[in-house]
């Protein structure tokens, strides 16, 4: 269950994201169809699946474009450990189509395998305790939900640094295993 607190951001009541806890819900659209922009994506369309949610603060960056670009090189390695992808900026919709018809070599992410979701609203980002509540941003936040919608693993981290990839697959197969998994645990390494 998620408790509420008083943020010192902005001094709402927001939901905060809690290891352990259920994974606060959403509903946000997304690029899904890139065409018509009328998919959503919520909490609930990920029953029974691992959901890797990232958050970045703003497309058309530098950092930012290397990690969704990184991410989507290794979907295929997410989807065998039954996990999909879902990144969020506050950005719209709009911006997110721009920037996946942009080439790669543009600083573009054309090619990207899995949705954008917009938080224009900010809500989810705030749920999540990565909203920059005065330049309406998100932190590079990264959280890793089971198939019953519990949140098992977050890491946060200040806007000029990306996060790694093999870390994020890693961590996700440790989680799978149900078992204690020892520093620089890897796949196939003995657990506790």
């Amino acid at each position: 269950m998620s408790t509420e607190t008083n943020c010192t951001c902005c001094q709402c009541s927001c939901t905060s994201a809690m290891i352990g806890q259920p994974a606060p819900d959403f509903v946000m659209k997304t690029t899904a169809d890139i065409e018509t922009l009328s998919s959503t994506a919520s909490l609930s369309d990920y029953a029974g699946k691992w959901l890797v949610l990232f958050f970045y603060p703003l497309d058309f960056t530098f950092v930012c474009p290397t990690e969704i670009t990184a991410l989507s090189d290794a979907c295929d390695q997410f989807k065998q450990l039954g996990a999909e992808i879902l990144g969020v900026s506050t950005d719209s919709v709009y911006s997110h189509r721009a920037w996946i018809n942009t080439p790669r070599e543009q600083n573009g992410i054309a090619g990207v395998r899995f949705p954008l979701a917009s938080d224009m609203t900010k809500e989810v980002s705030r749920k999540y305790g990565v909203l920059i509540e005065k330049d309406g941003i998100a932190l590079r936040g990264l959280f890793i939900i089971d198939p019953d919608g519990v949140l098992q693993y977050s890491v946060i981290t200040n806007l000029n640094v990306g996060r790694s990839v093999a870390e994020t697959l890693r961590v996700l197969a440790a989680l799978q295993t149900g078992e204690r998994c020892p520093m620089n645990w890897e796949p196939g390494d003995k657990t506790l």
